[in-house]
């Protein structure tokens, strides 16, 4: 156990499990994680490998002994009859049946429905009269005798005892007071490692990606969708994670099944489920009902849908998923974000009902070691303080931390609140949160619907353009100061005035890289395209500026970033540079290295040939932190460096000190960009993939470049 796995089972022992564990046990059980997570912490709670192999055994015999499979439904029946009673495993629901006066049972597996119990167990446990909850269950079976007193009414089957394999309730509050023993940090890495990911895998914008996953569990009638690629698990949560919640596919929604049955007056899913979502949500091709659509648009905006004069209401969250074949930057170029869903559904009213689209492009495809191995809570566990949390209404809490914008709707405004008080109750349920931390959560929310937004108005230009920005509030709900925060998207920022842009483009046509601007927090423009011929006394404003990447962001390269610098010169004016690199200890770090050498080469070689320049070699200096424990083998390395760096044209030098200032870069006396990662623009995982040869695909870090032109150098 890690320091963190040693304080969950400090605080919360009967509630976690851990996680590598439930792939063990599970084999071809179709077993959902929250059943099998529920018995591991029965038997595997512990950290002595010897009983957590005794228990996995357990845990194995209780799987095949006990639980029903659909396939092997009259093989259990034949074995209860033949035995007089058994126990089996099943999901199970109970229901009062007022023509007979007495509550039943349903199986799921097992097939049978009817079977009479005592009201004793729904008084245990009030929950199965809601929806199907997997049990023991104890069955006898005694054959019934023909006679002149035969009655419809009886059943071979009887049921002995009953005992929920589900938490049947949890303390919230004790919960809420035990969050205040972790900082916000490790509360993040326990929530990932429940989920069933390994929070080292991630950075701080993932984790909080795959939280709001989690958002529709705890926030009542939510809408989300998600597009992205195959393999990020999408629906893993949704169909794993809570018996709350129910996964269907694309092609299996119909009005009876969502909504209400006209035929017998039966209420339909949204009446029984917390979520309801829909796999396979894209394709252009699926046809739709648009009845369908029309019923949902309705719902979706109001939590409400009627048969006949008769309305009805009900608050499952709609949660929409699906995969794309697209590049976002071809979705961008071509059209917009929502261009893979099926016709009746790329409908600009249907979609405004929309709360939040997370950004599916952006989680990583799942891989072996992203999965966890370390302690997380029971997910059962977990699904149930996220229903009881759902009763709370946090919407409001939002207008004790920021103003927005008068220009934001009122759609806009409740999207905003809901994503913020979904994960302020996920995340803080103690409501304990500093301006710090609530800021995180409001750009992540006022993001999600911008996405949404923005979208609508490249569908159709009567959408009136809102300024997404807002005012901080101290505790006394007053403006900190008059600085309005706009919240932009990472699309916005790596295509920028493209992203804006309603045109739509032909198959084979794209925008040209060069039309990218860098813009900031206020949407100004902070380096122009193209520096005007007449000189360089335009850029006096430019002296000094910000180029601002945030975390995650797709799209980032030396060349978009720091290209400019070396362009707007002539050779003649860029002599040397110089970079000042504290970190320069691990591969990943000489990779970039290498890579923005490589990158000087490209540049200095394109202004030889344009200047005619004869200069064989081009200067540059590294000044870097000796490695106290490596030092031979980072001379090594650099001497190596520098050999090899002669064939692309460069004059490699370098230099170690015990310290050096803040990192940064000299371009000839012209340009210092400073920055708190040097040269180290991105912040990825050592694996393999794209990501090692191609920077645009690479996640960004959450990151500011500070770009200062010496006076003394301007071109007059």
């Amino acid at each position: 156990m890690n320091d963190l796995d040693k304080k969950l089972n400090k605080y919360f022992g009967p509630f976690v499990v851990r996680k590598d564990l439930t792939q063990k046990v599970k084999g071809n059980a179709v077993v959902p994680i929250y059943v099998l997570e529920y018995l591991l912490g029965q038997h595997c709670s512990t950290d002595n490998e010897h009983i957590i192999n005794q228990g996995i055994e357990r845990v194995k015999g209780i799987i095949n002994a006990h639980f029903v499979h659909r396939n092997e439904s009259e093989r259990i029946k034949s074995l209860i009859k033949e035995k007089e009673e058994h126990s089996i495993i099943d999901k199970i629901s109970i229901r009062l049946n007022d023509r007979k006066d007495r509550y039943e049972m349903n199986f799921t597996n097992l097939g049978l429905r009817g079977i009479p119990v005592s009201g004793v167990v729904i008084k245990n446990y009030p929950k199965m009269l809601s929806g199907g909850v997997w049990s023991k269950i104890t069955m006898g079976y005694s054959p019934i005798i023909s006679d002149e007193s035969y009655s419809d009414d009886l059943q071979p089957w009887t049921i002995s005892n009953v005992k929920p394999i589900q938490i049947p309730y949890v303390h919230i509050e004790k919960h809420k007071e035990l969050r205040k023993e972790f900082t916000t940090k490790e509360w993040i890495d326990i929530l990932l490692q429940s989920m069933g990911l390994n929070p080292k895998e991630f950075n701080r914008r993932e984790k909080l990606i795959q939280i709001c996953r989690l958002v529709p569990f705890v926030e009542n009638n939510y809408n989300l969708i998600e597009l992205g690629p195959k393999g990020t698990g999408k629906s893993h949560v949704l169909s794993e994670l809570s018996p709350h919640g129910i996964l269907l596919s694309g092609g299996e929604v119909t009005k009876a099944k969502l909504f209400i049955d006209n035929r017998y007056g039966k209420i339909g899913l949204v009446g029984y489920w917390d979520v309801v979502a829909y796999d396979e949500f894209a394709g252009k091709g699926k046809k739709i009902d648009q009845a369908l659509v029309d019923i949902m648009k309705n719902y979706m905006a109001n939590k409400s849908f009627s048969r006949g004069t008769e309305v009805f209401g009900a608050s499952a969250s709609m949660v929409f998923v699906g995969n794309t074949d697209y590049a976002v930057k071809t979705m961008v170029n071509n059209s917009n974000l929502f261009t893979p869903l099926p016709q009746n559904y790329y409908n600009t009213a249907f979609l405004d009902r929309i709360h939040c689209y997370l950004p599916g492009w952006e989680v990583q495809k799942l891989r072996n070691e992203m999965f966890a191995k370390n302690y997380g809570f029971n997910v059962d566990y977990l699904a149930e303080i996220l229903k009881e949390l759902r009763k709370e209404d946090r919407t409001n809490d939002l207008e004790a931390f920021c103003l927005l914008s008068d220009s934001i709707t009122t759609r806009d405004k409740t999207s905003i609140a809901k994503t913020f008080s979904g994960l302020f109750k996920i995340i803080y349920p103690h409501k304990i949160i500093t301006l710090e931390e609530a800021q995180e959560i409001i750009n992540l929310s006022i993001e999600c619907r911008r996405r949404v937004k923005d979208q609508l108005r490249k569908m159709d230009e009567t959408f009136e353009e809102v300024n997404f920005s807002y005012y901080l509030l101290n505790k006394h709900h007053q403006k900190i100061n008059d600085q309005l925060i706009e919240v932009i998207t990472p699309e916005e920022l790596q295509f920028s005035l493209k992203y804006r842009q309603s045109k739509t483009y032909k198959d084979n046509e794209s925008i040209d890289d060069k039309d990218l601007e860098f813009v900031s927090s206020d949407n100004k423009l902070l380096v122009p395209n193209k520096i005007s011929d007449k000189g360089m006394n335009e850029l006096n404003e430019y002296v000094k500026h910000e180029i601002k990447t945030k975390q995650g962001e797709k799209g980032i390269s030396y060349e978009k970033i720091l290209g400019k610098y070396f362009d707007d010169f002539n050779q003649q004016g860029i002599k040397s540079v110089k970079i000042f690199e504290p970190n320069m200890h691990t591969p990943q770090e000489q990779k970039h290295l290498m890579e923005f050498t490589q990158f000087i080469s490209t540049k200095i070689s394109y202004l030889k040939m344009k200047n005619n320049s004869t200069e064989s070699l081009f200067p540059v200096h590294l000044i870097t932190i000796k490695d106290q424990e490596n030092e031979d083998k980072q001379r090594d390395f650099l001497n190596d460096f520098k050999e090899s760096l002669t064939f692309i044209g460069i004059q490699f030098s370098f230099e170690l000190f015990k310290n050096i200032p803040n990192a940064k870069v000299e371009i000839g006396n012209h340009w210092i960009i400073q920055s708190k990662y040097g040269i180290h623009l991105w912040d990825e995982k050592e694996s393999f993939s794209i990501f090692q040869t191609f920077q645009e695909a690479r996640p960004a870090r959450d990151n500011v470049l500070v770009v200062t032109q010496e006076k003394t150098y301007i071109h007059q």
